[in-house]
């Protein structure tokens, strides 16, 4: 008997319509992990590697084991992400040293994009172990990029915010595309093998599963993660993006372009495991 297809994810809420329901499927073991976490998973060695992962985009690009990125499922939105934030109690350009949440690569890189090209700002990055903070009851530092449930369910780094960009919104102002945070993601080597396409094809069939009864998915999460019902209702109903198309393929590559402009990542081009939707196995226009 084969053995179940290992998979890795992310655990907040944004995650919901991909994985719900993937811990009672036999086919497949889920582990949760913080987003900084799961690409070791992919990529290490050993009886506990994953097989596909929720992996951060810029992870893709710096993981010295060749990553593809699959078609299945994504997080990503266009406009107003609403829990990838930058919090300051300064002007966005007078930003000097800027704390990031060490669960997340991506959305560090992405707010070194929007600071240096929208105002021309390029801070000392120095992480930061938001959760810690607001368990010590330590001073929040002058600038702060914060990610997933913490952004709403803790009010800590709002109190003494004079800026507050959504991170998403900055993105779209600036390229006009939707920003993709994180896509299901497998070893290069195994892209075309036979456990790669089923895990995917559950994958694909779980979140389109879950999108048609969304309302239900979110109700069973929302206030387990200490989400208002209705805030939740929208961020994950109208604020998230959850199928890869065309123009969320575009924006993974402009922003991974981006990043290399500024030494922030190598300068590759993605690659895309093949996809059943030819409209999908077409490079981006």
């Amino acid at each position: 008997m084969q053995a179940p297809i290992r998979i890795a994810a992310v655990s907040y809420l944004n995650t919901a319509p991909l994985i719900e329901g993937l811990d009672t499927c036999a086919d497949l073991k889920l582990e949760t992990l913080v987003p900084a976490r799961i690409v070791d998973r992919l990529t290490r060695t050993g009886p506990d590697r994953a097989d596909i992962g929720l992996v951060s985009v810029i992870d893709a690009a710096r993981s010295e084991h060749p990553l593809a990125l699959l078609t299945c499922g994504m997080i990503g939105c266009e406009g107003e992400t609403l829990t990838v934030r930058l919090f300051a109690s300064v002007e966005p350009q007078r930003i000097t040293r800027l704390h990031v949440d060490t669960d997340s690569h991506t959305s560090s890189v992405l707010a070194r994009v929007i600071l240096s090209e929208r105002y021309a700002a390029e801070p000392e990055i120095i992480p930061f172990d938001a959760q810690a903070c607001a368990r010590d009851g330590a001073d929040w530092p002058e600038a702060v990029v914060l990610i997933g449930d913490k952004v709403v369910t803790s009010a800590h780094a709002a109190t003494r915010a004079k800026t507050q960009i959504d991170l998403g919104s900055a993105w779209h102002e600036l390229t006009g595309l939707p920003f993709v945070y994180a896509l299901w993601m497998c070893r290069q080597s195994e892209m075309d093998s036979d456990r790669i396409r089923a895990g995917a094809a559950l994958l694909d069939r779980q979140r389109r599963r879950n999108l048609a009864r969304l309302d239900a998915v979110v109700s069973l999460r929302a206030s387990a993660k200490g989400w208002p019902d209705d805030l939740a209702r929208r961020y994950v109903g109208d604020l998230l993006r959850y199928d890869v198309g065309p123009r969320e393929r575009e924006g993974v590559a402009v922003f991974l372009a981006k990043a290399a402009a500024l030494g922030l990542a190598p300068s590759a081009s993605p690659v895309w495991a093949p996809a059943d939707d030819p409209a999908l196995s077409a490079s981006p226009s």
